[in-house]
């Protein structure tokens, strides 16, 4: 992290800065172990899952995708041999790459549970450093508002392109431009449809009546950056708003975190989310491929990043307009895709109307 440049974080409405803490590096998750004492969730309730009775003794059932069992079974399978022991127990893990049931089985109800509990802390701390697979977007790339943002990149590279760190490198794709609500981390088919239902329900409890079954007017217009000094910018986005001033997309972007979060689905970052259309990131600049959804502050490494002076470009198009879309459908995207149109590739989606 750079000293000059910490991560920010927002709590309670206002943003702060990270202070820099020395971490310890993990090269290889899956080599690391998981050290709780032996008796350490012993006690823990099992109301949130079943635990079976059987002839040899009691077993419980969990559902993992494939990619977390390397961390479970760890280091030459140290992490589940310690498992076992300290819980006396016996962990059945599928062959990797087979989606299936992890198996809990032993003598004491007490163990069994004491186990998978101890598997779910594991886990969920391994999924929180997975890189995200999906989010949640509102497509902005209707032609006129594609043709608009392109006029905007030829207007910044003529007036702009001389101030340190401008350059074309740094534009948003215009097939790809969106609205993020959010990001997933789905790891198989089961969690992708998980998710596809969820949407499916959001629209049942809540969307209708935001939306009442029509397109939402928005209006993109105005520029702002991401960080808390023009002169060092990373991102730059364009702001968006209802056409009729109402807060309805404001309140749809934040019912549907709530409900995934709700669900385990998502992780929560935000009070609110904040609705905004990346234009210009410098992260686009490393690596042409990078997912350019990932605006947030401390997501990915600032010393990989180098900076632009955004000051003039704010000055020059305050109030630049990119123009108005309707927006019809909240999509379930996937990272790292594109369809037919040069959009991201849509694993499932919520339509309005």
């Amino acid at each position: 992290m750079d000293v000059l440049r910490p991560p920010l974080i927002r709590i309670g409405g206002r943003v702060y800065r990270k202070n820099l803490i020395q971490e310890q590096p993990f090269p290889h998750e899956e080599e690391e172990e998981f050290c709780a004492g032996p008796g350490e969730c012993a006690d823990e309730p099992c109301d949130a899952f079943v635990v079976e009775e059987t002839e040899r003794g009691f077993q419980c059932r969990l559902e993992v995708p494939s990619p977390l069992y390397k961390y479970i079974i760890g280091k030459k399978g140290e992490t589940k041999k310690r498992l076992e022991t300290e819980t006396r127990t016996s962990i059945s893990i599928p062959k990797p790459g087979v989606e299936g049931e992890i198996v809990i089985t032993g003598q004491q109800r007490s163990g069994v549970i004491s186990a998978r509990t101890r598997l779910e802390v594991l886990l969920d701390s391994f999924r929180r450093r997975q890189p995200f697979t999906h989010f949640l977007s509102l497509p902005l790339n209707q032609p006129a508002i594609q043709q608009n943002f392109l006029h905007f990149k030829e207007e910044v590279l003529l007036k702009c392109s001389k101030d340190h760190g401008v350059s074309s490198s740094l534009f948003q794709n215009p097939a790809k431009l969106h609205l993020t609500i959010g990001t997933l981390v789905l790891l198989n088919e089961q969690e992708i449809q998980r998710a596809c239902d969820l949407l499916q329900q959001c629209k049942e409890d809540f969307v209708d009546q935001i939306t009442g079954g029509q397109p939402l007017t928005v209006e993109v217009a105005g520029v702002e950056y991401m960080n808390d000094d023009p002169a060092m910018t990373d991102v730059l986005y364009a702001k968006v708003h209802m056409k009729d001033g109402s807060d309805r997309l404001q309140m749809l972007a934040d019912q549907l975190v709530e409900r995934f979060v709700a669900s385990g689905l998502m992780l929560k970052e935000w009070d609110r989310v904040k609705l905004h259309a990346t234009v210009m990131n410098t992260l686009f600049r490393k690596d042409p491929t990078e997912e350019r959804n990932n605006t947030m502050p401390g997501k990915s490494s600032f010393k990989e990043r180098e900076s632009f002076n955004g000051q003039n470009i704010l000055k020059l198009f305050e109030n630049f307009h990119f123009g108005e879309v309707q927006l019809d459908s909240v999509r379930l995207s996937q990272r790292f895709s594109s369809d037919a149109s040069g959009y991201y590739a849509t694993s499932g989606q919520l339509c309005f109307s």
